[in-house]
């Protein structure tokens, strides 16, 4: 059982290390990555907003929108626990471009976002975050 343990560890340290750190230009400040799959989009806004938002709590702030099987908005501002909202006013979503590769990682200010197969986990410094996928998702 502890060698299972072991490699089990020594495996997932090994995928670990093959993952790339991604970068995404920022247009007018903001940062946008997608998922592979498409459906999952996120915008990066740093603090003090930009031209065209500026954050409630003055950013920095994370946001992504899950579409299918419902669509979802998750924040993540610079303090607090992350926030799940059903009723956006806005649906825009996964334009496509600018792809968070599954295996790969992204970083700016506080928050960083892991992406997977099997959804997308993102936390900021302190370790408050969300996770997203098509069959579950959780904020904390």
């Amino acid at each position: 059982m502890v060698r299972l343990l072991v490699f089990a560890v020594a495996a997932l340290a090994a995928f670990d290390g093959n993952a790339a750190e991604q970068t995404f230009p920022a247009d007018g400040g903001l940062i946008y990555f997608n998922m592979p799959a498409g459906n999952i989009g996120c915008q990066y806004t740093p603090a003090g907003g930009s031209d065209v938002y500026v954050p409630e709590d003055g950013g920095p702030e994370l946001g992504c929108d899950r579409i299918e099987p419902t669509f979802l908005r998750f924040i993540l501002g610079k303090a607090g626990k992350a926030r799940r909202f059903q009723n956006a006013g806005d649906t825009a979503c996964c334009d496509g471009s600018h792809i968070l590769s599954y295996g790969n990682s992204w970083k700016k200010g506080p928050f960083s976002c892991r992406s997977g197969k099997t959804g997308l986990s993102c936390t900021r410094s302190d370790g408050h975050g969300f996770y997203i996928s098509r069959s579950k998702t959780d904020v904390y």
